[in-house]
């Protein structure tokens, strides 16, 4: 029987704490480490897991190691910081980062930590933390082809889809034009959706009609379910994180030669809303931060 490899995995959050779960399920060895929330790291370790202390801890002791952190300022930070993983990773050391950042970091940072024998592959996530928890992620792979061989059988025991996108960068690059889609589609939801109460249009009644047309999306049948029967956990995405993706994905096309028209419009949406202090809402909640705010600005202007 061929030995498993020992897995280590930062950023037990809402879609770590799901991928962990069902890496341990799937019998792999797993190595972690708490950060200010000890809820999901605590109940992994009642699963099996062991924890350190830090990212170089963690990156001396195994095979493979998984990032599901916010940015890639963490990711920087993890590899590059004091004790981090360029300093104590091993060589022939797998790190695979399933955060959404800069594409442009994440080549940095793989250039890096070639020169210690570290390899690194960008496999950002997409669904949500309810697939998270029940192993039905979809994942997207790229790096050296014979990286991602190794990795593709150990994350297929937390994703139901998984795509091989290219060369190192390129799955990030994907990812972000792909939410570029989604929240997009989520902004002008939210917009429709506050048309349509301004208007009088019965909401039930716009969802069926939208939901049998080319006007669907699934951001806007998640943003009505909703505000229809109170479910969030379609879009458990939080504002902030929104604003931050579609700040990656115009850093990702300065200077192309491309039009751009709606990017900067999806991207001030959520800067907004973060700014008025909704940046840890979830996004199926931007119709009614719109309404909020509209609301409140036309008592402002009464008061004047």
């Amino acid at each position: 029987m061929t030995k498993k490899l020992t897995l280590g995995l930062i950023g037990a959050g809402l879609m770590g704490h799901g991928a962990a779960k069902n890496l341990l399920k799937a019998g792999y060895p797993l190595v972690t480490m708490a950060h200010s929330n000890r809820v999901p790291v605590d109940d992994l370790l009642g699963r099996g897991a062991t924890e350190a202390s830090d990212a170089g801890e963690i990156a001396a002791k195994v095979d493979m190691l998984f990032l599901c952190v916010t940015s890639s300022v963490v990711v920087e930070s993890l590899v590059e910081g004091d004790n981090g993983i360029l300093a104590n990773g091993r060589s022939g050391l797998v790190v695979v980062d399933m955060s959404t950042g800069d594409p442009a970091t994440t080549l940095r940072l793989g250039a890096r930590l070639a020169t210690r024998g570290i390899r690194l592959v960008d496999a950002p996530l997409a669904r949500t933390p309810r697939e998270a928890e029940e192993g039905r992620l979809n994942i997207l792979l790229s790096g050296d082809a014979d990286v991602v061989a190794q990795v593709r059988p150990v994350v297929s025991a937390f994703c139901e889809n998984v795509f091989e996108i290219g060369a190192l960068g390129s799955a990030l690059k994907l990812k972000l034009i792909n939410n570029l889609l989604s929240l997009g589609h989520a902004v002008l939801a939210a917009e429709a959706v506050n048309a349509a109460r301004a208007a009088g249009v019965d909401l039930a009644k716009l969802h069926e009609v939208v939901s049998h047309g080319g006007a669907n999306s699934a951001a806007f049948g998640m943003i009505v379910s909703h505000l229809l029967q109170g479910d969030e956990t379609g879009m458990q995405f939080s504002v902030r994180n929104a604003r931050k993706d579609l700040g990656c994905y115009r850093r990702m096309i300065e200077g192309a030669d491309m039009v751009d028209l709606l990017s900067g419009s999806a991207y001030n949406a959520f800067n907004m809303a973060t700014l008025l202090g909704h940046g840890d809402e979830m996004i199926s909640r931007m119709a009614g931060i719109f309404a909020a705010e509209s609301l409140g600005k036309k008592s402002k202007e009464h008061r004047t």
